[in-house]
């Protein structure tokens, strides 16, 4: 009905209709069709497709001069909108246009004709909804008043919060506010809705980033009062229907602080040389019902959030590190997926079936590579029992690999930083997370299970949850192949017709070289961001056809409902049209939600890591460090260390001359000494700005001098950075330690 009523709309002879008027267009003169025209209507105007005027007659949004979109104020105070059914240049928004309109509001602009510069400029016409109605900060009094000071750089209004409206709160309380009346552009009022705890109180600041980010950090009682009711052991009634596997030579290797332990394998050599390979997958779905309040939760929560040094989960840890746990030595309720697999990586037979394992034993990453890598007799005799075990996963893992890269999968190893931190959460070490092939191994081996549970829905036509990776966008490739070529590599193909065996070849030859870091992670940015869908769309990345989650239903949601799917269509046959039909409005919603939680995850994890890695810098100002220059851009440098930290060397602090930014060669160019900063070179940096609070870290490229100062900020032009990546401030000041 919906596309009904745009194509009627979209007519050029269209004139604005009410509601009736609109039936009346379609034919839709009964009661149920009625209906259906409005609450079509309806969801046009939420989704801002369609506007109504004041006589209630409604028209394509565009024809009122509006455009929708989602509003991301810079640290500077001005904006970016991006558009909501338009690919195009996000709209410029100066300080003086945003008419009240906050960070991450959806809003309507108004663009102006004879917009200057790389990016058009608007103004904002109205907020139609608030993206958040919360603010997280520390309180603070003046003159027997309350505020907010928010450490949030996309915040600029002040809080005022009166003091019936405090909940107690003392001076330095950490509070979560929600805005109850917005003022004035600069100025709202609020009240404190919950007391975080006082500024000083250990892990205080990363419980802020994540409230920060919505985060649900408890679970209500209902939810740990229904977990309470499960048993926290296997019975015989729960054994009903399942093949037996518990004495099997099925362990769990994982890293050695995991509790959640979601997957179990074992391989063996069979005797036509082929291999079986057993995924053995907790089976969260046999406890977590439909709609009950677990499920409820996880649903909101969407997945498990790993924060430093704490994991918020998605499901009770009476659950999550209990009786859905795989742990050694005692009996867990799985769904399987055995995969006969030969020499050339194909699966040629498999089956999916509920199953009840008992783990021989809880293996490590690191443990597993002292067996297979480094050869480490103490270990191996330790685990002499399950080394065969091992050697032939490797076995089976090589021969995974090579087919996939064969078919062009695109093998991402972006540098991931561990951070160490002491038991008040103050860190103590970044250091460059190490991976090997027992966790390749375990990658290939959930890759594996995940594309047959995937290609087995997809060939049912059922109604199913897939994960998909679309192509990526010609603009970015283009963007990509001009960094390649400032670092001296040319990849085969067109922008829009780039086989993703192209990008893994590139990945291949910089293998080891000083480029490999920034070539990943620039790639990186250049895809399309995975997500879920209830549509089988493929897997551009890893170059497959048919992709889902099935592997990790402790702390995905989407993982959960794949086994809820396997248990409803295959072990139970509820293959009737009223299930199909529930299920395919259902899971369009799932697929929705699961990507925003995902996304929101990713920010807050990224953010704690900023924020912890520029807490570690504090104590670094004044040392050197090696670093090579990730990021050129006409305001700085942006160079990584070896352990992932990144700073700025801003042009400011460039003093030994002029430099410009060459885009095309991606580097300054000094303007009298030709000197030259390329995207890709070594360079020695010292530390002269950290700061927990901004997240930033500043650099200047030692034996150059930067210019003298104290707590600066840098005042940029807004407009010349108009479509552009925004600058950082620069703050701190240089400190020589002693």
């Amino acid at each position: 009905m919906k596309d009904r009523i745009l194509e009627l709309m979209q007519n050029p002879k269209y004139k604005r209709m009410t509601v009736s008027e609109i039936a009346d267009a379609l034919g839709c003169n009964d009661s149920t069709s009625f209906r259906e025209v409005v609450k079509a209507v309806v969801g046009l105007e939420e989704d801002l497709y369609i506007y109504r005027d004041k006589q209630d007659r409604y028209d394509l949004i565009e024809r009122f001069g509006y455009k929708p979109g989602v509003i991301q104020i810079t640290k500077r105070g001005f904006g970016f909108v991006t558009l909501l059914h338009e690919d195009t240049d996000d709209i410029y928004i100066p300080k003086n246009a945003l008419n009240g309109a906050m960070n991450q509001d959806t809003v309507l602009v108004v663009v102006h004709k004879n917009s200057s510069g790389s990016s058009p400029e608007g103004e904002v016409y109205k907020v139609v909804k608030r993206g958040s109605h919360f603010v997280i900060g520390t309180y603070f009094e003046h003159n027997n008043v309350g505020y907010l000071k928010t450490d949030d750089q996309h915040f600029h209004a002040q809080v005022v919060i009166n003091k019936n409206n405090n909940k107690g709160a003392m001076p330095n309380h950490v509070v979560k506010v929600e805005i109850i009346k917005y003022i004035s552009d600069n100025l709202v009022e609020g009240k404190v809705v919950e007391i975080l705890g006082h500024k000083n109180d250990p892990g205080i600041d990363i419980l802020a980033v994540a409230h920060k980010h919505n985060l649900r950090t408890t679970f209500p009682e209902e939810v740990l009062n229904h977990a309470a009711l499960i048993s926290d052991e296997v019975t015989d009634a729960d054994l009903v229907g399942r093949r037996d596997l518990r004495d099997e030579i099925i362990v769990t290797i994982d890293g050695e602080d995991a509790k959640d332990l979601d997957d179990a394998v074992t391989v063996k050599k069979l005797e036509n040389g082929n291999y079986l390979l057993g995924v053995h997958i907790a089976d969260v779905s046999y406890y977590v019902k439909e709609n009950d309040p677990i499920d409820r939760e996880a649903y909101k929560r969407g997945t498990s959030v790993y924060l430093v040094d704490r994991v918020i989960p998605m499901i009770p840890h009476r659950l999550s590190n209990g009786i859905c746990s795989l742990n050694p030595h005692v009996d867990r309720l799985v769904i399987s997926c055995e995969m006969e697999i030969n020499n050339d990586g194909d699966v040629i037979k498999y089956e999916i079936f509920p199953a009840v394992i008992n783990s021989k034993a809880r293996m490590t990453y690191t443990n597993v590579n002292k067996i297979l890598v480094h050869n480490d007799e103490e270990v191996k005799k330790e685990y002499a029992d399950l080394v065969p075990l091992f050697e032939t996963m490797a076995e089976l893992f090589h021969i995974l690999n090579k087919k996939r890269k064969k078919r062009g999968a695109i093998n991402f190893d972006s540098p991931e930083a561990k951070i160490i931190v002491d038991e008040n959460g103050k860190p103590l070490d970044v250091q460059l997370r190490t991976r090997d092939i027992a966790e390749m191994i375990i990658e290939e081996f959930m890759l594996c299970a995940n594309e047959t549970i995937a290609e087995h829905f997809h060939w049912l036509n059922y109604p199913f949850l897939y994960r998909v990776h679309e192509d990526p966008d010609p603009d970015k490739i283009k963007r990509f192949f001009r960094l390649c070529e400032a670092l001296g590599y040319k990849i085969k193909g067109k922008e829009n017709v780039v086989h993703p065996k192209a990008f893994q070849e590139l990945l291949e030859l910089v293998e080891n070289t000083k480029e490999e870091a920034v070539i990943n992670t620039m790639l990186i940015r250049s895809m399309a961001k995975a997500r879920y869908s209830e549509q089988s769309l493929g897997h551009y990345g890893l170059a497959t056809e048919f992709y889902t989650h099935f592997t990790s239903p402790i702390r995905r949601y989407p993982d959960t409902i794949v086994h809820r799917l396997i248990r409803e269509f295959i072990f139970e046959s509820k293959c009737d049209e009223e299930n199909f039909a529930k299920y395919s409005i259902l899971l369009r919603d799932i697929a929705e939600q699961t990507s925003r939680c995902e996304r929101a995850a990713e920010d807050c994890e990224r953010e704690v890591e900023a924020m912890k890695k520029a807490e570690y810098m504090e104590e670094h100002i004044g040392e050197e460090f090696d670093g090579i220059i990730s990021s050129v851009t006409n305001w700085g440098l942006y160079v990584e260390l070896p352990n992932t930290i990144e700073g700025l060397v801003h042009v400011l602090d460039m003093t030994d001359d002029y430099y410009n930014f060459d885009e095309r060669t991606m580097s300054l160019i000094g303007e009298r000494t030709k000197k030259i900063f390329r995207l890709g070179d070594e360079v020695r940096v010292r530390v002269i700005g950290a700061s927990k609070e901004t997240r930033e870290i500043d650099f200047e490229i030692v034996g150059i001098k930067s210019r003298k100062r104290k707590k600066t900020v840098v005042e940029i032009d807004e407009k010349n950075y108009k479509g552009k990546k925004k600058p950082r401030s620069v703050k701190g000041k240089k400190v020589t330690k002693k």
